[in-house]
């Protein structure tokens, strides 16, 4: 049996298509980190168990919070602006049946201004999100792993990622997630050299040309800007805290 997790914060106009996605499974739980809209209510209305839980900053606890609130053998992460395909959803049901693996690598499909991305960062991104449970924990307060023991195995069916509907909503992001990405670096002991300050740049000639981002149009050249700019972010975020001695004052 699965329960599926569904972490969501104001996605409101993605939570029906997520949970309707879900249907199969066992039991549905959405961790709902204090939406101010109408997110918790519309889980609620499609049968979902709600628990609202701040996030604080640090999304592996958020998901190993989760982890302690489910029910059954194998757990599905999935978040609220995420859609499971009937593919995968086949996929998912099969692999689970009879298998000896700890858990099961997804790919994702990605939507960004409303385009499908089918090139540059997005397409190379494979995450662990369906596992035993008992399996592992989930590490690191953002780009967070589920490390588990055990062998796993990548799903052929993507999920389908309908993230940064508009330029605004995605510089947001990527203020808070860079400003937490520098925090955890700091608190791992990283420190800035000549090199780092470079994998900006180098993260946008690998994302929009050795990954064929261009071949996206305009929307994989801003995407692969928006995700160097991140990178920059991070890293002037963490050289100011090093500077600070850990402190942003």
């Amino acid at each position: 049996m699965i329960s599926a997790v569904v972490l969501a914060k104001n996605e409101e106009r993605n939570i029906k298509d997520c949970l309707e996605g879900l249907k199969w499974c066992d039991e549905i739980i959405v961790i709902d980190d204090n939406s101010t809209d109408k997110t918790k209510e519309l889980a609620q209305k499609a049968g979902a168990k709600v628990i609202t839980h701040s996030l604080n900053g640090d999304f592996s606890q958020q998901r190993n919070f989760a982890l302690e609130r489910t029910s059954h053998d194998w757990i599905f992460f999935v978040d609220g602006d995420e859609s499971v395909s009937p593919e995968l959803a086949k996929e998912v049901l099969e692999k689970v049946k009879k298998t000896t693996f700890a858990g099961f690598l997804l790919k994702r499909t990605d939507f960004f201004l409303g385009k499908r991305l089918n090139y540059g960062e997005t397409a190379a991104i494979k995450l662990l999100r369906l596992g035993r449970r008992g399996s592992g924990k989930w590490t690191r307060k953002v780009d967070e792993l589920w490390e588990v023991s055990g062998r796993t195995e990548t799903l052929k069916n993507k999920l389908l990622h309908y993230s940064h509907q508009s330029l605004t909503e995605f510089l947001t992001s990527i203020n808070e997630r860079s400003t937490i990405n520098a925090e955890a670096f700091y608190q791992e002991g990283k420190r800035i050299t000549f090199f780092e300050w470079m994998k900006p740049k180098g993260k946008f000639f690998l994302n929009y040309f050795l990954r064929l981002g261009f071949l996206d149009g305009i929307h994989g050249f801003v995407f692969a800007v928006l995700m160097s700019l991140h990178s920059f972010m991070v890293r002037g975020k963490l050289y100011l805290l090093w500077r600070r001695g850990g402190g942003w004052k």
